[in-house]
């Protein structure tokens, strides 16, 4: 495998990166794997290189570069509060602009592939990536939103508004008992999409709460149930870009 560190310039500073893909056999298909609110740490690094063993070129960005070069939330009040700060200051176009400036950058790295591209997103990031699916939809072709928020609000730039422009195939994966999306939330956007035509599938994941995919969270984590996510993530990217 090999791993780097870039940094990629944006009208608003440089998104520090981290990149993992296989050492051979490119190119291969690029993943865009958005972070939760916890910040960029190597939990994700972690994951992050489990898709790439799978065959994938993966691009990891620190969404925060705007504010802050490196956070990692450790779960202090005030260090929650900061996250909060951090999350809150990012919008749905900021990332979707983000995620246009790393295709780009993966364009030109011949390791790459130039062909349909998956998205990743948990927490703050599944929002995003529903986002990216629809306004970037001419490379991604396969996106998991995984126990995202703000998937369906009031607003009117809540990300399920552009949904219909969606040409591939998109997965939400959502945890039974989660105090940041709400059953009816889901429920909502289920009855959206039925009227769409896009490629989607809804999935519930009995028995847990948000972040149950993630080891560190301890008692939040369910083993059981993280695997499955893996499975239907992986298969999402077999079917769609390989």
């Amino acid at each position: 495998m090999i791993e780097k560190e870039i940094t990629i310039k944006t009208g608003e500073g440089q998104i520090n990166t981290f990149i993992v893909h296989p050492d051979e056999d490119g190119p291969h298909p690029v993943i865009l794997f958005l972070m939760d609110a916890p910040g960029k740490r190597e939990e994700l690094h972690q994951m992050a290189r489990r898709i790439a063993a799978c065959g994938y070129w993966v691009m990891l960005p620190n969404l925060y570069y705007r504010r802050v070069t490196e956070f990692v939330s450790d779960g202090t009040d005030k260090s929650r509060e900061i996250m909060f700060e951090h999350k809150n200051s990012l919008s749905n176009e900021m990332v979707v602009e983000d995620c246009r400036h790393l295709l780009e950058e993966a364009l030109k790295d011949e390791t790459a592939s130039q062909g349909p591209v998956g998205c990743l997103g948990y927490c703050m990031s599944g929002q995003f990536v529903f986002a990216a699916a629809a306004e970037i939809n001419d490379r991604i072709r396969a996106t998991a939103s995984i126990h995202g928020v703000e998937l369906f609000t009031d607003s009117e730039k809540s990300p399920h508004l552009s949904s219909h422009k969606i040409k591939g195939e998109i997965y939400f994966g959502c945890a039974e008992n989660d105090v940041w999306v709400p059953s009816e939330m889901i429920e909502s956007l289920e009855k959206y999409l039925a009227n769409t035509d896009i490629n989607y599938r809804i999935e519930w994941y009995p028995g847990t709460e948000h972040g149950f995919v993630f080891p560190d969270r301890k008692e939040k984590y369910n083993r059981t149930s993280a695997e499955r996510h893996w499975y239907r993530i992986l298969t999402l990217f077999e079917r769609n870009l390989k």
